[in-house]
């Protein structure tokens, strides 16, 4: 559980792009928050394929990093630098955690996941459960949400830029209150990527980094 507790720091927070429920009530914004939060679901909508590198930085201080990839409706690709070993994948039905060093897969339901929610096809900031507040700053805007999935429970903030408007980094603090961070660096969309990335493969050769034999 500890490798997809890994996988899931990396995207639940963006749960909120989904169908939250756990709150019982939206939470209260006001007209300009949420034509905010409109102009964020059209972004987040608008997305089709997405690039990147990213920067992950635990509890601890370590930072970790690689390369990201995205391809709605429902595939995905992190790719962690070596030495580490991680490398998370999914298909479109099933996300899959492998560590090269172990030499084991863990395989879980997209529909189980948080990543089915971040990567589906429509998403509607204003009525979604999950938000519990924002912050409109001059250069950015922070969405907080909370997470209520069985395998990621804690507090979520999301930055947007404003100008131009993207996605830059979240973190998310858990349930004993210690936060990771990810910050996506040359972030490309509407990318050509190649059906490849997200092919998981049989359980002899699960996947591969990109380059690998």
């Amino acid at each position: 559980m500890k490798r997809f507790a890994i996988a899931l720091v990396l995207v639940a927070p963006l749960v909120l792009m989904g169908a939250g429920v756990a709150p019982q009530h939206y939470a209260r914004f006001t007209p300009d928050e949420r034509a905010d939060l409109s102009r964020v679901s059209d972004y987040l909508n608008g997305i089709r394929t997405l690039k990147g590198s990213f920067a992950q930085t635990d509890p601890n201080g370590v930072v970790e990093a690689g390369s990201f990839y995205l391809s709605k409706p429902g595939r995905m690709r992190f790719e962690y630098n070596p030495p580490d070993p991680l490398l998370i994948v999914s298909d479109g039905d099933t996300v899959a955690v492998k560590n090269n060093k172990l030499g084991t897969v863990d395989r879980y339901p997209l529909v189980d996941t948080p990543l089915d929610l971040l990567l589906g096809d429509k998403i509607d900031l204003n009525h979604n459960l999950a938000l519990t507040g924002m912050d409109e700053l001059s250069d950015s805007i922070v969405i907080r949400a909370r997470s209520q999935s069985s395998h990621a429970q804690g507090d979520i903030s999301i930055v947007f830029s404003r100008s131009p408007l993207g996605l830059r980094r979240w973190t998310v603090i858990d349930a004993q209150g210690l936060s990771t961070t990810v910050e996506l660096k040359d972030v490309e969309t509407g990318v050509a990527l190649n059906d490849s990335l997200f092919v998981l493969g049989d359980l002899k050769n699960p996947f591969t980094r990109r380059g690998e034999e």
